[in-house]
C-alpha cells in the first residue's frame, strides 16, 4: 500500500488505485497526510477544505468524508500495513508507517543523498527521489490557502533536490546532463534565480558561454518586467563568474547545496566557553542509520522538540548522545543534558534542580539564579532566545517535568527520551515522535563483535544469529550477554546459546550485577498503574505470540473495555506493541518477565478455556447448522466475553490469523497435561482444516488423538480418527488412514455418537474410493445417511447423501446419483447449508444428468454450479464444475472455459 502527495493525491493497492471520490474527500486524506500520526483538529480541516466561508454543516460533511475513507482504507486491508483512520477528540489521526508516503520517502533520500561520499551513490539517491513525482503536488485536491501552501512547500522541497542532483552531476564532469535538467525547470520557474544562477555557472563550466550570457539577460529582463527589480546577489554572481571567464570545464563544480558533516568523522571540539554536559559518547554504538535520520530531519524546523520513544533497554540514550555528539558543531550556543531519573530505583529529579544545573552551565552566577522555579525558568528562556542550543532531556517520565525545562528559543533543539510515547508533550508542544525498536539480526551481530571482536564473533556466525534472536535483538539484553561472555572466556558463543534457551534461566542470565533485562522492566513497571500491572503480569501467560482485549479480559478476569484501556496504556508504556487494531503482542523476554510476576495458577486455564469458546463460535460462524464438534469439560471457565462472528469470512480470517496462536494454546495446554483442553482446541480449528487440508495438519491431529486417550474420551477418539483419517487420505496416505478409520466408526458406537459414527463412515468410504472399492464406498455412505437421519442431524445426513452421490457417479449408477442429490437439497433448509454445499450438489446433478445422456440440462446444471462457485470464491467448486463443462465443451468457448478453470486451480494449489 502507498500514499501519494506528490502528484495526484491518491493510495495505491496491490490491486490498483482506491475509488477516493470527490475532491473534498483527497483533500481531507491529503491533510491528514502532510501531518501523519499527528492529531489535525476538525478546525484545520475546515479550512483545509473550505475558503474564508464553510458551509454550517461543514463538521457533518467532514464527518462522512472520513467515514468512507475509513471504510475504503478498512476494504482494502490498511490494518495489515499498520494503517489506521481514528478519532481523537475533536481531531483525527491518519496513523501509518510513514515508509508508506511518497513525501516521506523522498525527504529521507534527499536527506541520504546529502550524507554521501560517494558522488555517484548521491546521484542514484537523487533520481531515485525525483522519480516519485508523478506532477504537480497535491494534484485533485481543492486547492485552498493552507493546501497550496503545503503545495509551494513540496515544490520548493523538489526544487533544491533538482539543484542538488545538477551540482553533483557538475561534480563528475555530466555538464550537459546538469545543464539540460536545470534548462527544464528554469524554463518552468524563470523567477526562481537560484535555478537560473545555477544554470549559468553550469553553462560556463561546459564552455558555452554565449548560452550563459543569454541566459543572464533573458532572466534580467524577466525580473525588471515581472517583479520591476534586478538580479539579485546569487544571479549577479554568476553573471561576474562568466564575465571574467572563470571556471576550468575541466574541473568539477561543488553542489549547490553544502553535504552535512560525514556521520562518520570524529566530533569537532567544542566551542570555547561553551556549556557542554553531555555524557561520553557511547562506546560499541552501531547501526540506528534510519534513527539517525530521523533525529536529524526532526531536529529540522523552529525550535523543535523531538520525542525518542521506545522500551527498556532499547537504546534510546545511546542513540540520542551518539546524535548529539556528531552534531555538537550545529549548537554553538551549549549542549545541555540531564537525566530526569524517570526509570531509577532514585527519586525523579525536580525540574528545579535540572533548571539550577543548566543556569550554571551557561555561565549565571549561583547568587544570580532566582529562587523561585518560575524565575529560574524566565531566566533560562532568556538566554536561551538568542543561542543555537541544544538540550536534552534523558529517562523523561511524563510531559509535565519536560515542559518546564523548554527553552522556547527559535534556533535551540530540545530531544526527550523516555519509555512512554508522552501524548500530552506531542499535543501542547507539536513533539516529533522518533520511535526506536528492537535490532535486526545483522546490527545485532555487529554490537557484540563492538564489544567481543570480529573474529570471535565470525568464527561462531550461526551461534552470533542465535544469540542475538535470543535476546530479541534488544541491545541491553545483547550488552550483557557479550559481558558475559567477556567475563568468562572459555564459554563459547554456542555454549551461552544453549544456556539461553532454557527459558527459565534467561532473564537470570541477562542480569549482571544490578544492570540487565529484569532490572529495567522492574522500573518501567512500577510506573503503571495498579490496573495496567494487574493485566501486564497475567500476560505472561498467555501461550500466543499475539493478544485481543477478549483475550486480555479472559487472562486477568476482567472485561474487554477493561483489558482493552489497560493494554493501551503499556502500548504507552512500551511493554507491548499493537500490530492491529485489536492485536497487541509481547517481546519475548518482556513476555518471559510478566510470566514471572503471575502467581495466579488459573491464568493458564482461563486463557485456553478463552480459546475453546472462541474456536466455537467460530465454527458455529463458518459451518452454521452444523452440530457442536464437542460438549464444555464439567470444569469450564466461562469467559467473560468473546468475539463474535458476523459472517464465514469473518470466522475464516479469525482462523487464519490465529491458527498458529490454537496450535501454541493446545502445545501449552498439552504441556501442563491439561489433556481436556488439548484435544478440544485441535477440533476448534476443524473448519480451517477441512478448508485447507493439505497444510500439515497430522502432528497436531496426533497430538490431540493422545490427549483424547489420556482424557478417556471415546467420542473424542472417534472424532479426532475420523478427522485424521480424512487428512492422511487427501495426502494419498490410504492405507494409513485406514487403521485410523476403521476403528473410528467402533469407538464411535461404544460413545452412543451416531453423528460421529456417520461422519467416520463418510471417512472411510473416501479411502476405500481412493483404493479403488466404489461399491463398498456407496455402503458405507448408505449407512452414514441412515445414521445421520436417526440421529437427527440433518447437516451429518446431507454431507452423506454427497458423498453418496459422488461415489455413485464414480460407479456409473447415474439415476442412483440424481436422485440422491434430490434427497440431499431437500435437507438444504434443515441443514442450513452452506452455498459451497449447494454448489457440489448442483454440480454432482450436472455430471448425473451428463452421465444419463441429457446434454442440455446438465451442461446447464454445470454452468450455474460453475458460475455460483466462482462468486462466492469456492474453488474447489470451480475447479469440479469447470472440469466436468471442458470434458463435454468444443469450440470456441473452449478456450474461455479452460482460462477459468485454471485461474481457480491455480488459487486452490496456492491456498494449499
Amino acid at each position: 500500500m502507498e500514499f501519494r502527495l506528490l502528484g495526484a493525491v491518491s493510495v495505491v493497492t496491490e490491486v490498483g488505485e482506491l475509488p477516493l471520490g470527490p475532491a473534498k474527500r483527497r483533500s481531507l486524506l491529503a491533510a491528514l497526510l502532510l501531518r501523519p500520526n499527528h492529531p489535525v483538529p476538525v478546525e484545520a480541516l475546515t479550512d483545509a477544505l473550505w475558503d474564508q466561508m464553510p458551509p454550517p454543516r461543514a463538521r457533518s460533511v467532514i464527518q462522512g468524508h472520513v467515514s468512507r475513507l475509513r471504510s475504503l482504507l478498512t476494504e482494502a486491508g490498511a490494518g495489515m500495513y499498520g494503517v489506521e483512520l481514528v478519532t481523537q477528540g475533536a481531531a483525527y489521526v491518519l496513523r501509518m508507517p510513514e515508509s508508506l508516503l511518497d513525501a516521506h520517502r523522498f525527504e529521507e533520500l534527499v536527506a541520504l543523498a546529502r550524507g554521501q561520499r560517494v558522488v555517484g551513490d548521491a546521484v542514484a539517491m537523487y533520481q531515485e527521489a525525483l522519480a516519485l513525482w508523478q506532477g504537480p503536488a497535491l494534484t485533485g485536491a481543492y486547492r485552498s490557502a493552507p493546501l497550496q501552501a503545503a503545495a509551494q512547500a513540496l515544490e520548493e522541497l523538489r526544487l533544491t533536490a533538482v539543484e542538488l542532483l545538477a551540482g553533483a552531476y557538475t561534480q563528475v564532469g555530466e555538464y550537459a546532463r546538469a545543464a539540460s535538467l536545470l534548462r527544464a525547470e528554469a524554463a518552468a520557474q524563470p523567477l526562481r534565480e537560484s535555478l537560473s544562477a545555477a544554470l549559468i555557472r553550469t553553462l560556463q563550466r561546459a564552455g558555452r558561454r554565449s548560452e550563459a550570457l543569454d541566459w543572464f539577460h533573458r532572466t534580467r529582463q524577466l525580473l525588471a518586467e515581472e517583479l520591476g527589480v534586478g538580479p539579485g546577489r546569487e544571479l549577479a554572481d554568476a553573471y561576474a563568474v562568466v564575465l571574467r571567464g572563470d571556471g576550468d570545464p575541466a574541473a568539477p563544480v561543488a553542489a549547490t547545496a553544502p553535504a552535512p558533516p560525514d556521520p562518520q568523522a570524529a566530533p569537532a571540539p567544542a566551542h570555547p566557553g561553551t556549556a557542554d554536559l553531555l555524557p561520553r559518547m557511547p562506546r560499541g554504538f552501531h547501526g540506528r542509520a534510519d534513527e539517525l535520520t530521523a533525529l536529524s530531519r526532526a531536529a529540522a524546523g523552529e525550535a523543535p522538540v523531538c520525542l525518542v520513544t521506545g522500551p527498556a533497554g532499547v537504546g534510546k540514550t545511546a542513540l540520542v548522545v551518539h546524535w548529539a555528539h556528531r552534531n555538537r558543531d550545529r549548537f554553538p550556543g551549549g549542549l545541555l543534558y540531564a537525566d530526569l531519573r524517570g526509570f531509577s530505583d532514585t527519586r525523579e529529579v525536580e525540574p528545579a534542580e535540572v533548571m539550577r544545573d543548566f543556569l550554571l552551565a551557561l555561565g549565571v552566577a549561583p547568587r544570580r539564579i532566582p529562587e523561585s522555579a518560575s524565575g529560574a525558568s524566565a531566566l533560562f528562556r532568556s538566554l536561551a532566545a538568542d543561542r543555537q542550543l541544544l538540550v536534552v532531556l534523558d529517562n523523561a517520565p511524563g510531559s509535565a517535568q519536560v515542559q518546564e525545562l523548554l527553552p522556547g528559543g527559535a534556533r535551540c533543539v530540545t530531544v526527550v527520551t523516555s519509555r512512554h510515547r508522552l501524548p500530552a508533550l506531542i499535543a501542547s508542544d507539536a513533539a516529533r515522535p522518533v520511535p526506536v525498536d528492537v535490532l535486526g539480526p545483522e546490527d545485532s551481530a555487529a554490537l557484540l563483535a563492538a564489544v567481543l571482536g570480529e573474529e570471535r564473533v565470525r568464527a561462531e556466525a550461526g551461534a552470533a544469529r542465535r544469540l542475538a534472536e535470543l535476546c530479541g535483538g534488544l541491545p541491553l539484553a545483547l550488552r550483557v550477554a557479550a559481558a558475559r561472555l567477556t567475563d568468562q572466556p572459555e564459554w563459547s558463543l554456542s555454549t551461552l546459546s544453549g544456556e539461553l534457551s532454557d527459558e527459565s534461566r534467561r532473564l537470570a542470565l541477562l542480569d549482571v550485577e544490578d544492570t540487565g533485562v529484569r532490572a529495567a522492566l522492574r522500573l518501567t513497571v512500577r510506573r503503571l498503574p495498579a490496573d495496567a500491572a494487574h493485566h501486564f503480569a497475567h500476560l505472561g501467560r498467555h501461550p500466543g505470540t499475539h493478544v485481543d482485549r477478549y483475550a486480555a479480559a479472559a487472562l486477568a478476569a476482567t472485561d474487554p473495555a477493561t483489558a482493552e484501556a489497560a493494554l493501551d496504556r503499556l502500548a504507552a508504556a512500551h511493554l507491548v506493541t499493537r500490530t492491529a487494531p485489536d492485536r497487541w503482542t509481547l517481546h519475548d523476554l518482556v513476555r518471559l518477565y510478566a510470566r514471572g510476576l503471575d502467581a495466579d495458577p488459573d491464568t493458564l486455564p482461563r486463557a485456553l478455556d478463552h480459546a475453546v469458546a472462541t474456536a466455537l463460535a467460530a465454527a458455529d460462524a463458518a459451518e452454521p447448522g452444523d452440530e457442536s464438534c464437542f460438549p464444555l469439560p464439567a470444569d469450564f471457565r466461562a469467559p467473560p466475553e468473546i468475539r463474535r462472528f458476523a459472517a464465514r469470512d469473518e470466522a475464516m480470517a479469525w482462523y487464519e490469523a490465529e491458527r498458529d496462536g490454537l496450535t501454541l494454546a493446545a502445545a501449552a495446554a498439552d504441556a501442563a497435561g491439561l489433556h481436556s483442553r488439548t484435544w478440544r482446541l485441535v477440533l476448534g480449528l476443524w473448519p480451517q482444516i477441512v478448508w485447507r487440508v493439505r497444510d500439515g495438519w497430522t502432528p497436531l491431529l496426533g497430538t490431540a488423538l493422545e490427549a483424547a486417550r489420556a482424557d478417556g474420551d471415546l467420542r473424542a477418539q472417534s472424532r479426532i480418527l475420523a478427522l485424521l483419517g480424512w487428512v492422511l487420505t487427501e495426502e494419498g496416505r490410504v492405507p494409513e488412514a485406514l487403521a485410523h478409520l476403521e476403528a473410528a466408526p467402533v469407538l464411535a458406537a461404544r460413545a452412543g455418537d451416531r453423528s460421529a459414527q456417520a461422519t467416520a463412515l463418510i471417512n472411510l468410504s473416501l479411502a476405500q474410493a481412493a483404493l479403488g472399492s466404489p461399491q463398498e464406498a456407496v455402503e458405507e455412505c448408505a449407512d452414514a445417511a441412515l445414521l445421520a437421519h436417526d440421529a437427527g442431524d440433518p447437516y451429518t445426513e446431507r454431507l452423506a447423501l454427497y458423498h453418496l452421490t459422488c461415489h455413485q457417479l464414480a460407479c456409473g449408477a447415474w439415476e442412483s446419483a440424481l436422485e440422491t442429490v434430490a434427497a440431499a437439497q431437500a435437507l438444504d433448509d434443515l441443514a442450513d447449508a452452506s452455498a459451497a454445499g449447494r454448489v457440489l450438489l448442483v454440480a454432482a446433478a450436472g455430471e448425473a444428468l451428463l452421465g444419463m445422456g441429457d446434454e442440455a440440462a446438465g451442461t446447464a446444471r454445470l454452468r450455474e454450479a460453475a458460475g455460483a462457485a466462482e462468486a462466492c470464491g469456492f474453488d474447489d467448486g470451480a475447479v469440479r464444475a469447470l472440469g466436468a463443462l471442458l470434458r463435454v465443451t468444443t469450440g470456441a468457448e473452449l478456450a474461455t472455459l479452460q482460462r477459468r478453470h485454471d485461474k481457480a486451480l491455480a488459487r486452490l494449489q496456492l491456498r494449499s
